[in-house]
Order: C-alpha cells, then structure tokens, then sequence
C-alpha cells in the first residue's frame, strides 16, 4: 500500500474536513493533560494538513507517514505555509525517532489502516517508548458500527471537474474488515487515464484498544464521541482516545 496515487486525490476527496477546527478540538484534548506546546508527533500525517495546523498553534512538529507521495504534499504545504516540521518516511508501527516528544496525535482514522492487531500494539509501544512521561497520546478511530452499517459494501462516487473517482467497499464481517478499492480516471485532451489504489480499514472493539495502550505504559484518560468529550455511543461513527504515559 503505497498511497501515492490516492496522495494527488486525497484533499479534493476529504475538503470536508475542517481541519483548523480539529486541530483545536486536539488541542483541547492535550491540554487536559496538561500539554499546551512542546514536541509533538503526528502519526500517519498524510499530506501534512494537520501537520500544519498544530505547527501553526506552536507546537514543535514531526509528521511521519509511509507514502512518499503524502509526504511530497505535506512538504508543499509546509512551504506554503510558512511553518517549520520534521517530515520522516517511516511506518507508524516502526517508528525511529531522534529524540523524545511531549505529545502525538494520529487523526482521521489512521490506527484504523494498520491491518492486525499486533500492529496497532507495536505502534503504541513505539509511541510509549520515545514520548516523556506526563506526555499525551491522542487519536481517533473509525468504530465497528462505522464499518458494519455505514461503510459496509457501500460504493460512492465523486464527480470533478478535472477528475472522477469511483469508490467501492467490500465488508468483512469475519474481522470487521473494509476492503476499500478507488478508481480514478483523468482527463486529457479528450483521453481518459486510469489510476487506482487498494488498502484495507480494520476496526478494533474500542475495549481492546484500552487493553492495549495500558499494556503499552499508557492511562486512558478518556474515550469520546468524535469532536466532543461525551461519552461514546452505540451508534458513534468515529471514537477519540485521550491517553497519558505513565
């Protein structure tokens, strides 16, 4: 999974999300424990659009991603932008850093494209390891419900001026599993060029998740509907995680 082709997409298909106000809902929850500036890791940073935002609020910024096409648009946009980061081309389970962090956020469901369990372990290990203690750890994944009702074999299409994009789901009840399979066809000089990308979304039962993180060195502070501190729901699509190294 390379993601490099999604990367020249990637914005145009998720320009709903309004990442200045996620950024201060992040924020918010970091400083419930206390952090308000610092070193702080953005894991599976993508093209770098959070990346920005929380260097913009003050905070010392390394993204980490594994595509190098992601990482080319968070380089632009740093540019454009006028803020300094760290960019590292690592696997989030594998992470290498030079030094210790205060604080790390992974948004937008990226604990949710590591593909097992003993990934999502690794990369809590990895994150307990390099960050101080007091330090905070927050995230968001996407939740069963969101996979078994919402995503489900569901397919959707996006329609752009200069692109279009066909997006199908494939569930598997068996592991609560989304096989999520994107075509994207340019146009040029009347020709249509087709490009694609295949990746899979795994859910975890949200109790799991806990188990993990406090085997990791971690205390869950608190688990939360998306962009609230209310407490999750049957029917919550995205659930926050706020933990503190112990």
């Amino acid at each position: 999974m390379s993601y490099d082709d999604f990367s020249r997409f990637y914005d145009r298909l998720t320009d709903n999300v309004e990442y200045k106000k996620r950024a201060d809902y992040f924020c918010r929850l970091l400083s419930m424990c206390g952090i308000t500036d610092g070193i702080l890791l953005d894991l599976g940073c993508g093209t770098g659009s959070m990346s920005v935002e929380m260097a913009k609020k003050g905070f010392e910024v390394i993204g980490v991603d594994s595509s190098i096409g992601m990482l080319n648009a968070a380089q632009q946009k740093m540019f454009e932008s006028g803020v300094q980061m760290l960019l590292l081309n690592q696997e989030m389970q594998k992470i290498d850093l030079y030094g210790t962090i205060d604080c790390a956020i992974c948004v937008l469901d990226g604990i949710n494209h590591l593909s097992c369990k003993e990934d999502v372990i690794e990369t809590f290990k990895k994150v307990s390891l390099f960050m101080n203690k007091g330090g905070a750890f927050a995230f968001d994944v996407n939740t069963i419900y969101k996979h078994k009702n919402i995503l489900v074999d569901n397919a959707f299409v996006y329609d752009y001026d200069d692109f279009f994009c066909a997006w199908q789901n494939n569930y598997n009840a068996d592991d609560n599993s989304v096989e999520i399979t994107l075509d994207f066809f340019e146009e040029e000089d009347g020709v249509y060029y087709r490009s694609g990308e295949s990746f899979c979304e795994q859910a975890y039962e949200l109790s799991e998740i806990s188990k993990w993180l406090e085997e990791s060195g971690f205390e869950v502070v608190g688990v939360y509907d998306d962009m609230t501190t209310d407490k999750v729901k049957p029917e919550t699509q995205r659930a926050v995680f706020l933990a503190k190294k112990k």
